[in-house]
């Protein structure tokens, strides 16, 4: 994760993360840190707030006899939490999400697990259309506590150059 101390006055200091266009490299890999437990109170909550009936997901009875035995985290919840870990290293500056594709979760999630993430950069190219701002590609992956690979996408975000700093436009 990338913080900054922008100054804001006299012995009084902002912090200011994420990476500009220019930060980064392909090939570079970022690892986000730190980690996440997951709860059973996450889950549930979760498929309340997305409606996500299915019982193999809040109902132990019912995940009992399936072939995992226990109830398993809402997959969205897996992508949205390996997600929200990168932000503070490849996206705090990005003007926009473009796209997100090769979406795979090759391994259950359950209550207890602790997920860390991971994104490597494949490309990246300065914008046609938007002066100052750059586009850039990541493949993220997420693991539980014992290297098992739990998510992984690719993602394309437009972020925004040095020169275009909209933090320090506002005042941030």
């Amino acid at each position: 994760m990338v913080v900054e101390a922008a100054k804001v006055g006299q012995n009084r200091y902002r912090e200011r993360g994420g990476r500009y266009f220019e930060d980064f490299e392909v090939g570079h890999i970022y690892e986000h840190r730190p980690g996440r437990t997951i709860t059973l109170t996450d889950n549930i909550w979760f498929t309340l707030l997305t409606m996500n009936t299915h019982p193999t997901h809040f109902d132990a009875e019912y995940a009992k006899h399936t072939e995992f035995g226990k109830p398993l985290i809402v997959s969205t919840l897996t992508l949205s939490i390996v997600t929200g870990m990168s932000v503070s290293d490849i996206s705090q500056k990005a003007v926009a999400n473009l796209g997100w594709t090769d979406i795979k979760l090759p391994h259950p999630v359950y209550e207890r697990d602790t997920i860390t993430a991971e994104s490597e950069v494949l490309s990246k190219r300065p914008s046609k259309s938007r002066p100052g701002q750059g586009i850039v590609s990541f493949r993220t992956t997420g693991f539980n506590q014992n290297g098992n690979v739990i998510c992984e996408y690719e993602r394309t975000i437009l972020v925004m150059g040095r020169e275009n700093d909209i933090e320090e436009k506002a005042g941030y």
